[in-house]
């Protein structure tokens, strides 16, 4: 077995000195004096953090992708120099190898095995590609460039670039079990046969938010030139949302056959327990900050809700339902939540615009569980003590603390999840499985999939939060999942 390993040992140091007296051999020019200057420019990963800071200037996959390459770049420094090379200590390159046109001034003392610069270059551009593939493409070749910029000064042995840049590609894949890719496609759902085709809008009743999502762009004057003949419905913020709907609809007579509504989540759920009520499909514009339901549903864009209204295109959709006390049942199209949840997805879209989603999460999650007081509470019969509680409008991925996209939009389920605080230590517990990937081993945290459920508090009334809107306190919350109860358009083609 020794031997085994010292021959392949020496071949491995034979095919490097090859290697290196090849690029030794290669004549002077421009390249030299830029390779010097590449390696130096990545240092302490320079050039990557500048390169992140630039592209945290967009929001969108540029952002998300600048975040999750400066965490790569992190975990590859941490395992290649604190671990790596401590274990598995090698000799520089000797300095006769190359010419001394070609050294840095000043070489690094540390192993040379692996490259810490190759695996930073590798990290941060596998990083780039899970967000960004154009984004990632364009980095590639820079960070091949510093790669090889590591031999090309004579610092590095080929084969510590060749397990450096390893070490980096399989960090930056791995930074999908604690910051998961959302699918570009959108949840599968049901194809309705019997919706309206509607071009010029006319049989349309158009309701528009105007303080939604950008303060200072207004879509009504976009919308109506889309859909001239629609009859637009104007609200009363003083007044409740759904309640103004009904009677605005009950004025029009038969004459509307599907409602369109361009606004935030919670304009959205108003208009989908409407439009289900009355057996009417619904149209949505992407006009909020967030806009979960129209991007779940495909719909990107206004252009969108227009290609599928003029096809007649529509799928079938589920929606949540919740009754608090003996109150009015509500409708959500996307989640309700109980306890720390609704500060904590507040804090999040408020950080998000600057951080990212994920970040955004963890630190929203830190502050809440820090703060909250834990709810005494009987979940199904079953009493326990909980910290926050979520219920999602169909099964949502990912299954840990920071739920994002729905596979399905008709399968009929709610997606359950609470954090307990009847155990010993629960937060410190919880914060430290969740920011490991770890969270779905954790006795702290509850994941299930049902058709209903029932929760009833024991002690003080508790908000709800709906779709981003926060009700009245209550102490008896009945949830229940209403299986394809709304018909919604969809472009053809999106799923």
């Amino acid at each position: 077995m020794f031997k085994f390993f010292g021959a392949a040992r020496r071949r491995i140091s034979g095919v490097d000195r090859e290697l290196v007296h090849r690029c030794a051999g290669l004549p002077r020019s421009v390249v030299d004096p830029a390779m010097r200057g590449l390696s130096w420019s990545a240092n302490h990963s320079k050039v990557w953090f500048a390169l992140a800071g630039v592209l945290v200037l967009r929001r969108g996959p540029a952002r998300r992708a600048a975040l999750r390459g400066v965490a790569a770049v992190g975990a590859s420094s941490a395992v290649t120099n604190l671990l790596a090379k401590q274990l598995l200590p090698r000799r520089r390159p000797a300095t006769e190898l190359l010419p001394s046109r070609r050294r840095l001034a000043t070489p690094p003392a540390s192993s040379s095995f692996p490259s810490g610069h190759a695996a930073s270059a590798a990290a941060f551009t596998t990083a780039v590609c899970l967000e960004s593939p154009l984004l990632g493409a364009a980095i590639a070749p820079l960070a091949a460039a510093v790669a090889y910029s590591r031999v090309h000064t004579g610092v590095h042995w080929p084969t510590d670039v060749g397990v450096g840049a390893a070490i980096g590609c399989g960090i930056g894949l791995a930074t999908r079990r604690w910051w998961p890719v959302p699918p570009a496609a959108p949840g599968l759902a049901r194809p309705s046969e019997h919706v309206a085709a509607l071009t010029d809008g006319d049989g349309l009743a158009l309701l528009v938010n105007t303080s939604s999502g950008d303060a200072d762009h207004d879509p009504s004057t976009e919308l109506r030139e889309l859909w001239p003949d629609a009859q637009v419905l104007h609200t009363d913020p003083d007044e409740d949302l759904v309640d103004q709907l009904h009677r605005e609809l009950d004025a029009a007579g038969s004459s509307i056959r599907a409602l369109a509504v361009a606004g935030g989540d919670g304009t959205v759920a108003a208009a989908a327990a409407t439009a289900a009520s009355r057996g009417l499909p619904l149209a949505v514009v992407p006009a909020g900050t967030l806009n979960h339901f129209a991007r779940d549903l495909g719909v990107s864009s206004a252009a969108d809700t227009a290609r599928a209204l003029a096809a007649g295109s529509a799928v079938h959709v589920d929606l949540g339902s919740v009754q608090v006390d003996n109150h009015r049942e509500q409708w959500f199209v996307n989640t309700a939540s109980l306890g720390g949840y609704p500060d904590m997805v507040r804090l999040r879209e408020k950080w998000e615009p600057r951080w990212g989603k994920w970040p955004a999460a963890a630190a929203a999650l830190v502050r809440v569980l820090a703060e909250a007081e834990p709810i005494e509470a009987r979940i199904d019969g079953q009493q326990r003590r909980i910290w926050l509680m979520f219920v999602g409008n169909c099964a949502y991925q990912p299954k840990d603390f920071a739920p994002s996209w729905r596979p399905h939009l008709d399968d009929g389920v709610l997606d359950i999840r609470y954090v307990r605080a009847d155990l010993p230590l629960s937060r410190l517990r919880f914060a430290v499985a969740a920011l490991t990937g770890a969270l779905l081993n954790s006795k702290t945290y509850v994941q299930q999939e049902r058709a209903s459920t029932h929760v009833e508090v024991l002690g003080e009334p508790v908000a709800l939060a709906c779709d981003g809107e926060v009700t009245a306190p209550g102490r008896s919350f009945t949830f229940a999942a209403r299986d394809e109860a709304l018909r919604a358009y969809r472009p053809e083609g999106a799923d």
